[in-house]
């Protein structure tokens, strides 16, 4: 017993003096992080500057309306009478600078560029569309249960999987296309690494960015980033106060050269999905106007050897389409006819043939605010035509019977995207008398009396272009969404505002029409770097107000927003919702 405890009193000495030996370590550790705290927030109890004040209040005031701020601009040439003054933010500024210092030598978009092949398919497009339209008058069937075979012809009996060979390249023809969980497997082996554009670049997606509850991008190593000195010191000293991170599992890049792999796309409600060794790596959305049946084609290429592919779950026959499950033929949801009196707002919606879930979620949203239902704003579908005939014969039925939806007469393309656009330019101008027209997609919640408001804010005299501005953005020349030197030889795009949603004056939509109808309009087929691209023509001639505002949300949500995109029907109606509670907040779930 006494050894026990003159040992236990032992190892206490032991304790207390290596507590000792620390203790002036200790200090100087909390000397030293005091004084790296104290330099890092110099100056943030202090008073500051006037310098420092003005950026604590650009700041605070980002995307807000861009009324005029207390910083004053630098002296400057005088602005030509009626031109909008600077003190608007930084990309309004820079835009109103870049106007006032090259006007005099501003080239004219329409007299540039190389757009034939665009014209082309845009006639094609035209042509075939005349076609379909006659087929969809002339169609008997039955569109409230819609196939997708002719009426009259038996159920297509489709293959349930596919087992291919391998090769440099692997085409296949899926003839009843996709269902949901419908997936396709490959096995190869990855050859040299190459630059290329990368959707997903080992920078994981944000919890909320999310296709069918994944990640749009998950996480993996990068050999690229390399951890500092300083990140070490701040990780032992995390540790050290007992606030160290919880140990996060990172993977390597999911292909080596001269290695196997075995990758899986598997096609979801809200877009595909890829798998590479059983691990997901990679989530993204399907394109606006996108079906699943529609996936007829299957082609496997690029720098991999291919040893096999495999395609599973297919549909065995054709999928069909109850408009009694999406449509409610209700009166309450009826559009009302367009006033003969002048309106404040004409809002056209981009939306695709088969999109009749994203329409009625609008009609039972957004479009029941008080502004439409009393006449003050009128708002209409545009839809252009599928390549089959039971989908526009479901179209032209919808239509007639809810009153919103302008038909388009040529098959839609995601290219020709930009006649849409034109089209809403010409209705506004030639079916309502409106003071301003707003563009935005069916996949947009619009928070119409906010907008409304906003647009109030501004000089009534000068044309207006409100949204979410670009500035200086460079096209693509790599990638899924290159863009050809041909379709764009310009180094850069002109100002413009994201396609989701954006508001501009009336004269600027004349402007569009009339050149449109002589033949002097150029056409792009990105939309909303066309719009840019007009209202800076119009803007050579007659000042334009350029207002920014991150609220016409480009990606998602946030909250207290203008506009809101990427929203499922299921989102729409809980965005309403909050909003029937007085709250401007988002859904984040699909």
């Amino acid at each position: 017993m006494k050894r026990a405890r003159s040992s236990e009193v032992f190892l206490g000495a032991g304790r207390l003096r290596a507590r000792r030996r620390l203790a002036p370590l200790l200090a100087a550790a909390a000397f030293a992080y005091l004084l790296f705290v104290s330099v890092k927030l110099a100056g943030f109890g202090s008073s500051a500057g006037p310098a420092a004040a003005v950026g604590r209040l650009a700041a605070a005031g980002a995307g807000e309306p861009l009324r005029r701020r207390v910083e004053r601009p630098a002296p400057r040439a005088p602005a030509r009478a009626g031109a909008a003054v600077s003190g608007y933010g930084r990309i309004t500024g820079e835009i109103l600078r870049r106007r006032e210092a090259g006007e005099g030598r501003r080239r004219r978009w329409g007299q540039l560029g190389n757009f034939t092949e665009l014209e082309r398919a845009a006639a094609e497009a035209w042509a075939l569309g005349a076609r379909a339209w006659e087929e969809a008058s002339a169609f008997t069937g039955d569109v409230d249960s819609i196939a997708s075979r002719d009426a009259g012809e038996g159920p297509a009996e489709c293959p349930g999987s596919l087992a291919l060979g391998g090769g440099e390249t692997v085409v296949a023809f899926l003839p009843c296309g996709l269902a949901a969980g419908s997936a396709v497997t490959v096995v190869g082996t990855a050859r040299a690494a190459r630059p290329e554009a990368q959707r997903c670049d080992g920078t994981p997606s944000r919890d909320d960015d999310q296709v069918d509850g994944f990640r749009k991008c998950e996480k993996w190593q990068r050999r690229d980033i390399v951890e500092s000195k300083e990140t070490k010191t701040s990780s032992w000293f995390n540790r050290f106060i007992g606030r160290a991170k919880k140990p996060e599992m990172t993977w390597p890049f999911p292909f080596s050269e001269g290695k196997m792999f075995v990758l899986t796309i598997q096609a979801g409600v809200e877009g595909y999905h890829i798998n590479v060794g059983g691990r997901h790596v990679a989530s993204f959305p399907h394109r606006m106007g996108f079906a699943l049946e529609d996936a007829t084609g299957l082609a496997v290429t690029g720098g991999i050897d291919v040893h096999s592919v495999y395609a599973t779950a297919l549909p065995r026959t054709h999928p069909s389409f109850s408009l009694q499950q999406v449509l409610e033929m209700s009166e309450r949801w009826k559009a009302r006819p367009v006033p003969e009196e002048p309106i404040q707002l004409f809002v056209g919606i981009l939306s695709a043939t088969n999109h009749f879930a994203e329409r009625m979620a609008i009609r039972k949203t957004w479009m029941q605010f008080p502004a439409i239902q009393l006449g003050n704003v009128v708002a209409r579908f545009f839809v252009a035509l599928s390549h089959r005939k039971e989908i526009n014969a479901a179209l032209k039925k919808e239509a007639e019977y809810f009153g919103d939806i302008v038909i388009l007469p040529f098959i839609d393309r995601y290219e020709l995207v930009v006649l849409k656009t034109v089209a809403i330019c010409q209705y506004g101008v030639q079916n309502v008398t409106a003071d301003y027209i707003m563009k935005c997609d069916d996949d947009t919640f619009v928070r119409l009396d906010t907008v409304l408001q906003q647009i109030t804010t501004y000089n009534r005299t000068l044309p207006l272009y409100l949204g979410n501005l670009n500035l200086l953005h460079r096209p693509l020349r790599r990638g899924k969404w290159a863009v050809a030197y041909e379709e764009w030889p310009e180094a850069v795009y002109p100002p413009y505002a994201n396609g989701p949603g954006y508001v501009l004056s009336i004269d600027i939509a004349r402007d569009i029409g009339s050149r449109h109808a002589n033949h002097s309009l150029r056409l792009f087929k990105m939309e909303d770097v066309s719009m840019g691209m007009w209202v800076e023509d119009y803007n050579a001639t007659a000042p334009v107000q350029y207002v920014h505002s991150w609220r016409f949300c480009q990606f998602g949500c946030v909250d207290n927003y203008f506009t809101a995109h990427y929203q499922s029907p299921r989102q729409m109606l809980c965005l309403w919702d909050k909003l029937s509670a007085g709250r401007a907040r988002c859904c984040n779930y699909r």
